[in-house]
């Protein structure tokens, strides 16, 4: 179970304490795209999201976008953005994890990965040593796979994180 437990549960990216992750040493961040910044069938990311990646810039932060999804998803949604970006990631392996960090010259000790997802996000910064952050979902529709990953993910975690209000 420690490898499907976030180090950091919050509502969304904009409850992020950034100061905190400062204090920890985080200088990288791993992000994933959809119900994250944005609905999985939103194509770009709003102007309070876009925001929101500015200030982590302003403030030092390296990121890069890692998701499971196309390169078409990723490359459209990143069209204005220009961030660096990693498409069908294959989370929760670790080689899309290992070349974010590669493209922001950061190590496992001052990165996080920050996503909504227990098996993919979590489980793989986890499994490489990351720091891990998870968020709850921007949308409840979602893809149909992930619809039924989500409940499996629901009784995860009630036992990793016990005060889960259950909107995962």
């Amino acid at each position: 179970m420690k490898l499907l437990t976030p180090d950091l549960f919050v509502d969304s990216i904009f409850q992020l304490n950034l100061d905190t992750l400062k204090e920890r040493g985080i200088k990288g961040l791993i992000i994933d795209i959809d119900n994250t910044l944005v609905a999985w069938d939103i194509k770009f990311a709003s102007e309070d999201t876009k925001k929101w990646l500015l200030k982590l810039k302003e403030q030092g932060f390296d990121v890069c976008l890692v998701s499971n999804n196309t390169e078409d998803r990723v490359v459209t949604f990143n069209e204005e953005l220009k961030l660096p970006a990693i498409h069908r990631a294959t989370k929760p392996r670790r080689g899309a994890f290992k070349k974010a960090m590669g493209l922001m010259k950061s190590n496992l000790k001052n990165t996080a990965v920050i996503g909504d997802q227990i098996f993919t996000d979590v489980l793989g910064g986890n499994r490489m040593g990351l720091f891990t952050i998870l968020v709850i979902p921007i949308e409840s529709k979602e893809f149909w796979w992930t619809t039924l990953v989500r409940k499996v993910e629901r009784h995860v975690l009630k036992r990793v994180i016990p005060s889960h209000r259950g909107d995962i």
